[in-house]
């Protein structure tokens, strides 16, 4: 899909999304404060008009989404510009959440800046060092002249309110929970790397022994593209996976997630799939014995996107 046939779609889709319908119920996170049991992924917004992601964050400001999270390398820094600007009449309403790659102080320090800046703010609510893959990125944040550092200064001049770091190998969320006081982890909670892939069930009861509060990333993702599939044929070009996207199957698999003990799931980048899950949220419900047998054998022989 070209640029300008995606930002037609998009415009269009933005256009014929019904009213809301119910608002998304909250969980708590920390000192008090809830989050929204969708959180809004700053992808969302990109692809679109300013205007439109103008729209589309007041649309789900409306429905109760107080989460939003981003990170500068987000499409090249456009989901942050965007998400900031849209953000601008409900900050001070809500619990923002960016990120870094950087593992060093100094370079974590000027990401920090650049996208307090891009934001229009002052504070991250929470502050999170991105996709700990790692050993190697676990030595580093932690290590001397770390990015560790920098989040416990930022912390103490009150740049940052919570700290914590988003995961892709059980080893490395495990070792980083060990040496750094994070206030929550972000993982991937997914039916299919849970079964298939013994991916999550390890990281989720690490962090609810220290007390470290749990939010989850690809609820709705299913496996990966076909290695045959140019990414300009493929219909969700903002998900590097492919998201499951029948509406029953998305309800079992985003109720599978927040069945799990954490507060907040945040959907893929697409706007179409981050309105699905907020309508299955409106709704929640846990899944039966008899929905999860289903969805896990749904869930069988299919590859998962992460593997322990």
């Amino acid at each position: 899909m070209h640029r300008r046939e995606f930002l037609t779609a998009v415009a269009a889709s933005a256009a014929a999304s019904p009213a809301p319908n119910s608002v998304v119920p909250r969980r708590p996170y920390k000192d008090g404060i809830e989050l929204s049991v969708i959180g809004f992924g700053g992808i969302v917004v990109v692809g679109q008009e300013q205007a439109t992601a103008d729209r589309t964050v007041a649309t789900a400001f409306e429905r109760g989404v107080n989460y939003y999270d981003v990170a500068p390398s987000y499409f090249d820094g456009e989901a942050e510009i965007k998400l900031g600007n849209a953000l601008k009449p409900y900050r001070s309403k809500i619990f923002l959440a960016c990120k870094t790659m950087s593992r060093d102080a100094k370079g974590a320090e000027q990401e920090l800046n650049r996208s307090l800046d891009r934001l229009h703010t002052d504070r991250f609510d929470l502050y999170q060092f991105h996709a700990v893959t790692t050993m190697k990125d676990v030595d580093s944040i932690t290590g001397p002249g770390g990015a560790a550092e920098l989040f416990l200064k930022a912390k103490r001049d009150g740049r940052v309110r919570y700290a914590g770091f988003s995961a892709h190998n059980p080893e490395a969320a495990i070792a980083l929970m060990d040496r750094f006081p994070a206030d929550s982890i972000l993982f991937p909670v997914n039916f299919v790397n849970w079964t298939q892939g013994n991916f999550g069930p390890q990281i989720l009861e690490a962090a609810k022994r220290k007390g470290i509060r749990r939010l989850a990333l690809k609820a709705m993702a299913y496996t990966r593209w076909p290695e045959s599939m140019k990414e300009s044929e493929r219909p969700y070009p903002k998900c590097w996976y492919k998201p499951v996207d029948d509406r029953d199957l998305a309800g079992k698999a985003v109720r599978f997630t927040l069945s799990q003990d954490i507060t907040a799931a945040i959907p893929p980048g697409d706007e179409r799939l981050f309105n699905m899950a907020l309508d299955i949220a409106a709704d929640y419900r846990p899944l039966s014995d008899t929905e999860r047998q289903d969805l896990f054998a749904k869930a069988s022989a299919v590859e998962p996107i992460f593997r322990a």
